[in-house]
């Protein structure tokens, strides 16, 4: 038998955590259960958003991720999140020309930080990238950039 040796992919940033609780509105929580009824995986993909968005509630990631780790196809995932957004579950926003996104979830639904922290105009998101997807992650080593942490000063 001749098999090949395929070693893990080179780890990328830190490992993706949940963040700690998340609230939910009971109506919304209530409209949530029926919309699961009619779109299932669409809820499933929002379950999915609440569990690992921060802050003001945004969450990017690609969505040949998002199919990866919900185990169903990208087309499967394109129109869970379009049925997210016609329905008002989440709001799309695009970071550049192409497919880029930050997936925000709608505050009124659920959220992580108090309510009046949340502000779409400037927003932190987790962004959640694949190692399968870089290039080359055994390029040469970057230069050291010198950063001045709180408390120290520049001599």
């Amino acid at each position: 038998m001749n098999e090949k040796l395929v070693a893990a992919p080179k780890a990328i940033g830190r490992e993706l955590q949940k963040s700690g609780w998340v609230q939910t509105d009971k109506k919304a929580h209530e409209a949530w259960a029926r919309f699961t009824l009619h779109k299932p995986t669409a809820s499933a993909l929002l379950h999915y958003m609440c569990a690992y968005m921060v802050d003001q509630n945004a969450l990017v990631v690609s969505q040949s991720v998002l199919a990866k780790r919900l185990g169903v196809s990208q087309r499967t995932i394109a129109t869970a999140i379009s049925d997210l957004s016609a329905n008002q579950w989440i709001q799309i926003v695009r970071l550049g020309k192409g497919k880029e996104c930050a997936y925000v979830v709608n505050d009124r639904v659920a959220w992580d930080k108090p309510r009046d922290k949340l502000n779409l105009s400037l927003f932190s998101a987790n962004v959640v990238a694949d190692a399968d997807d870089q290039d080359d992650l055994d390029g040469p080593p970057l230069k050291r950039i010198p950063v001045l942490f709180p408390g120290e000063r520049q001599l």
